[in-house]
This record gives C-alpha cells, structure tokens and sequence, in this order.
C-alpha cells in the first residue's frame, strides 16, 4: 500500500478521517475504486459507506 502526505491549509479545518471518506467517495464517483475498495479506504464497511454516498 502507498502512503501520502497531504498538507491541507488548517481553515479548511478537515480531520484524517473525514479526508479519508471525501478521496474514497470521489475515487469511487470517478470508477477508480469499487464500492468494496472505497469503504476500505474510508474504513467503513459497505453499508455505512453507501448511506453516506447517498446523504
């Protein structure tokens, strides 16, 4: 698995967690990830990770 660095300006007050849910839901919006991939991303499991695409 690769690992990133992002330096995200503190205004826009984002936490890992958060970042993390936002990369897997436009990385699966864009059909890079599977909805299986992206949940594992955002640490979730399929369910809770399609009810927050759908909010």
């Amino acid at each position: 698995m690769k690992h990133i660095t992002l330096t995200i300006p503190d205004h826009l007050d984002l936490g890992e967690t958060e970042t993390k849910r936002f990369l897997a839901a436009k990385m699966y919006e864009s059909g890079k990830l599977s909805l299986g991939q992206a949940a594992e991303l955002a640490g979730l499991s399929k369910v809770a990770f399609s009810e927050i695409l759908a909010d």
